[in-house]
């Protein structure tokens, strides 16, 4: 699969401070791909020199084939970019928006027509249309200028924080309508704080941590890499002896918690598997099973922290 974006030793640095430093990685064509990172790490630098907002010191990146500083025009017909503050005209209404969209990026005034009432009947704007922008809430923006990012069908679309301070239903809709895109095809670079919808939506996640690449990997291998030891949550239909956990193959502690035991082990799906056996053996039903790997919670702050543990 070809490379959506491609980034090499891209570097930038305001004063003495190296905001960015030697960032390298790939975004595939078709993949929904995370950057993290904490405040002050050079998310935002990065997402504002791949979109061709400032000019990078040093290094290169390609998008969808195009040198974004040698052919910004080409690059940025290509894709689209959800800033995390509204960047509508709130003195037009949100179809005036739209067509303004439309105009700029030399779209037919019935195809963009057409895509207008799409996009708004999905983003639930459709009987507000008419309605200037500054009457908006911000959900409510946040869902227009998705539309407006989306109005000529880009392949590539960038979001800085989407859902950032949004309530719930506005949040669900921006990201059901980021899944189908996807589903279709559309390549999504999303830039967030939020590690529960990392989770939900990326294929891969980068982790920046002061201007570097800290790690880069599916959110599950992330998880698993922090920590050799995985934690297993059982418990059965009746008293269990915990030296019998404790002896099981492969079983490191077995502590008890409330009505559930707690195993450390290094390696969870044999452990697992002699659990289901040793309830056999005991005549006992195992009533709840759970493993308790690292959450990507986890991962992120093992691997943005300052000093190593």
């Amino acid at each position: 699969m070809p490379d959506a974006i491609e980034v090499i030793d891209l570097t930038k640095i305001f004063g003495t401070t190296v905001a960015v430093d030697h960032v390298s990685f790939s975004v595939k064509e078709g993949e929904i791909f995370g950057f993290l990172g904490p405040n002050g790490a050079g998310k935002t630098t990065t997402t504002r020199m791949l979109t061709g907002v400032i000019p990078p010191d040093s290094g290169s990146a390609m998008i969808l084939g195009h040198d974004i500083q040698r052919e910004p025009v080409l690059a940025k017909q290509e894709f689209g970019v959800v800033p995390e503050t509204s960047n509508a005209y709130t003195d037009l209404t949100a179809w005036q928006n739209l067509m303004l969209m439309g105009e700029l990026y030399g779209i037919s005034s019935a195809r963009a027509t057409e895509r207008a009432s799409d996009l708004l009947g999905a983003l639930g704007l459709l009987e507000r249309k008419d309605q200037k922008v500054q009457t908006y809430s911000k959900g409510m923006k946040q869902r227009l200028i998705l539309a407006m990012a989306l109005l000529h069908e880009p392949r590539l679309l960038f979001l800085d924080e989407p859902t950032n301070g949004l309530d719930v239903q506005s949040t669900q809709m921006i990201l059901s309508l980021l899944q189908d895109l996807n589903r279709a095809g559309t390549t999504i670079f999303l830039t967030t704080h939020n590690m529960e919808e990392a989770n939900r939506l990326c294929n891969r996640v980068g982790i920046i941590r002061n201007g570097k690449i800290a790690a880069l990997d599916a959110p599950e291998k992330l998880k698993a890499t922090i920590d050799r030891l995985h934690r297993i949550e059982v418990s059965f239909d009746r008293e269990i002896p915990a030296d019998a956990l404790a002896r099981l193959p492969g079983v490191l502690s077995a502590d008890r918690t409330g009505d559930k035991w707690r195993i450390t082990t290094e390696n969870h799906d044999a452990v697992i598997r002699h659990l289901v056996q040793f309830s056999r053996e005991q005549g006992a039903a195992i009533v709840t099973l759970n493993t308790l790997a690292p959450s990507l919670d986890d991962a992120f702050l093992r691997l943005t922290r300052e000093v190593s543990p």
